[in-house]
């Protein structure tokens, strides 16, 4: 049978493709505000608009595996987190509609664009207030909480960017770069300080961060974070730079940014998983305790390892159909 790592690295895998994927169209409906032209804001949507109810396939496999494999945990954290959950999906129902409905208003467009930069908002809020509920152990209004809600909005925010500077042209690329800057400085700071506050929530995660020989191999992560935050803001500016004088787009490396900033979200989840593992709640529960019995496991382990293959392929297959730049709306 599926030993208790798989089903945990399988959960981890399914929440970072959600991240990565649903956080950079969450992210432009964060944007939003920045972008107040109507055929600007089309132009981002209509960017998503054939990819993003397949990015938040990996919200409901995630979950899936979640229930399945670690249903105490499931309980808890759905008991102790409700209000932020149904927040959270009531805005993603929020800015499914405006998706929908934008491209076919005419008086009402300007309402469903404030849809759907409230309810992108409202929904990176929410995870990053849910994930800082999970790494406190405190399911609760908190400072720690309301501070990764705002950094996990700034980093899809950044993600935001990377996503418009390959889709977009000219102008808003150079818009969104500029935006990019502030935004790297913003989540640097605020990883700075969740990683601080983090590290004084109880002695044995400082233990575990600070003790010899684990110190070696740990320290370089934050190193590295603020070295890929410095690589992106120059990174910018390389950009901005080029785009102004004229260069063919052709020979900018357009992708590095999004690239790179998926590196820094990559960095921060093996920061998360280092400083929780065992334990899927802290101080609380371990994955080996919140593993399901065998024949719960025997029942879901089928579909899951037949639908994973599935649920990659049409995501590549859809990236790639609809791969350039987008030029006009509907």
């Amino acid at each position: 049978m599926l030993s208790a790592e798989f089903w945990f690295a399988l959960l981890c895998f399914a929440v970072l493709m959600y991240v990565i994927l649903d956080g950079f169209d969450l992210g432009l409906g964060i944007l939003f505000p920045w972008f107040r032209d109507d055929n600007e804001r089309a132009l981002m949507i209509s960017s998503v608009a054939h990819v993003w109810d397949g990015n938040e396939t990996w919200l409901v496999f995630g979950g899936v595996i979640l229930f399945a494999a670690f249903p105490s945990v499931y309980a808890q954290m759905l008991s102790g987190a409700y209000i932020p959950v149904i927040v959270m999906l009531i805005a993603l129902v929020m800015r499914g509609a405006a998706f929908e409905y934008r491209f076919k208003s005419t008086t009402s467009s300007k309402w469903w664009d404030r849809a759907f930069g409230l309810g992108s908002s409202v929904a990176g809020f929410c995870q990053g207030f849910i994930l800082g509920n999970v790494v406190s152990g405190d399911f609760g209004l908190n400072l720690f909480c309301v501070l990764t809600g705002f950094a996990v909005m700034a980093g899809y925010a950044l993600l935001g960017c990377g996503w418009m500077v390959i889709k977009k042209e000219t102008l808003m690329q150079i818009r969104a770069l500029k935006l990019a800057k502030g935004l790297v400085i913003v989540v640097l700071s605020a990883f700075c300080a969740i990683c601080l506050y983090n590290l004084y929530l109880t002695e044995e995660l400082f233990a575990r961060w600070f003790s010899w020989p684990e110190v070696l191999y740990l320290a370089p992560l934050p190193v590295l974070a603020i070295a890929l935050g410095c690589w992106i803001y120059l990174h910018c500016d390389y950009l901005i730079d080029g785009l102004q004088t004229k260069v063919d787009s052709h020979k900018l490396p357009l992708r590095l940014l999004f690239i790179l900033t998926v590196l820094l979200f990559l960095l921060g989840f093996i920061g998360l998983l280092v400083g929780l593992y065992p334990f899927m709640l802290p101080q609380q529960i371990t994955l080996y305790q919140a593993l399901a019995p065998t024949s719960s496991l025997a029942f879901v382990a089928p579909g899951v390892l037949v639908l994973l293959p599935i649920i990659l392929a049409y995501t590549l297959y859809g990236y790639h159909v609809f791969s350039g730049k987008v030029q006009s709306t509907y």
